[in-house]
């Protein structure tokens, strides 16, 4: 499988800079505009189940599973690159994400960081 099928990221085009660190390089925060956060929850398939139980027993990683967390975490984080740009951020720091149980339905996804926007340093 490609590599796409389990990285993520924000698209090469995309008007928002996501960064983990709390400021960038060769950039000045010229206005913090607040937390933003992108939310998904993604059912369990129970093909991927069966697979997953029958993994569990001979060992090895789960690839059904951990494609459909990539694509999570991709939708959790477009939804919050969506945000930022709807509040007129050109960047948000401080990304994370938190991976939660919801109600024994599926997995929850949000991915959260501060809406910044920043400008070259002079």
């Amino acid at each position: 499988m490609p590599v796409d099928d389990y990285t993520g990221g924000t698209a090469p085009d995309s008007h928002v800079l996501v960064v983990t660190t709390n400021e960038v390089p060769g950039y000045e925060v010229k206005q913090v505009i607040g937390e933003v956060f992108g939310l998904t929850v993604r059912s369990r398939n129970l093909g991927s189940q069966l697979g997953a139980g029958l993994k569990s027993v001979i060992g090895g990683e789960l690839k059904g599973l951990t494609k459909t967390l990539v694509q999570t975490r991709n939708e959790a984080m477009e939804r919050l690159v969506e945000a930022a740009g709807a509040r007129g951020a050109n960047a948000v720091l401080a990304m994370r994400f938190d991976v939660t149980t919801a109600q024994d339905a599926g997995t929850e996804v949000c991915a959260y960081g501060t809406a910044a926007v920043i400008a070259p340093t002079a």
